[in-house]
């Protein structure tokens, strides 16, 4: 038990200074969206502290995204900008410290992102759940930092482009949901919990596709996890 809590503690510290926060009322909702423009690619940065984040493609718009909250100083906030002939699309927690989704915090975030548009996807998550359905997104590249909690990345669905994807995990859980047929080329390390992979061939330390070295969009997967389960399924 000892030897368990030393491993828990440099995770726990890297949450960014989380505190007990008193200010809970009840439950707040808002919405907000962001107008498609002619930008040839979009990055999306997602900065949520703790809470559960679901994220999936649908909308019309470049962005439609719901929020539920009870600690009003929380209310995200929602940025766009141009840069060049790329658009710069963020939504972030504000503050610095950010109460573990525990006892009566409810913080909620489900976007919808226009699956036209190409997309740089960056995802900071310090706490609780976050399930990305993002197969029939015009993925670029997909990069996701997480803390505490659980992380189901689902991206079946065919490849518009050859992109990569890292995950750099923290204490819990990461499921990626893969397309068996799709080029897929994968690396995992880490995981005290253990690593288990379904439906890939094992080659030299990593996992390819069946179809890899013919597929003319190829997905490469990095996962570096720290204390937990690392499960990469392609079906």
């Amino acid at each position: 038990m000892k030897a368990s809590y030393l491993l828990l503690g440099p995770a726990l510290l890297a949450l960014n200074g989380c505190v007990i926060d008193n200010s809970r009322g009840p439950v707040q909702y808002s919405s907000d969206s962001v107008e498609m423009d002619d930008s040839e690619a979009v990055r999306v940065d997602l900065r949520m502290g703790a809470g559960d984040l679901r994220v999936t493609d649908g909308a019309a718009k470049l962005l439609r995204a719901d929020f539920a909250y009870n600690v009003r100083s929380w209310k995200p906030e929602v940025r766009y900008s141009r840069s060049g002939k790329e658009g710069v699309l963020t939504i972030e927690q504000p503050g610095k410290n950010h109460t573990a989704t525990i006892g009566s915090t409810k913080y909620s975030w489900d976007l919808q992102l226009n699956k036209r548009v190409p997309v740089n996807l960056a995802v900071h998550f310090g706490a609780g759940q976050a399930r990305l359905d993002l197969g029939s997104l015009q993925l670029r590249d997909v990069e996701v930092d997480m803390g505490v909690g659980r992380l189901d990345l689902d991206l079946r669905g065919t490849p518009h482009h050859s992109y990569k994807v890292a995950i750099h995990g923290g204490i819990g859980e990461a499921t990626v949901h893969l397309s068996a047929d799709a080029g897929i080329y994968a690396e995992a390390h880490g995981g005290i919990g253990g690593i288990k992979v379904r439906g890939l061939q094992h080659e030299d330390g990593h996992w390819v596709s069946p179809s890899y070295d013919r597929a003319e969009n190829k997905v490469r997967i990095d996962i570096n996890g720290g204390i937990g389960q690392i499960n990469v399924i392609a079906d």
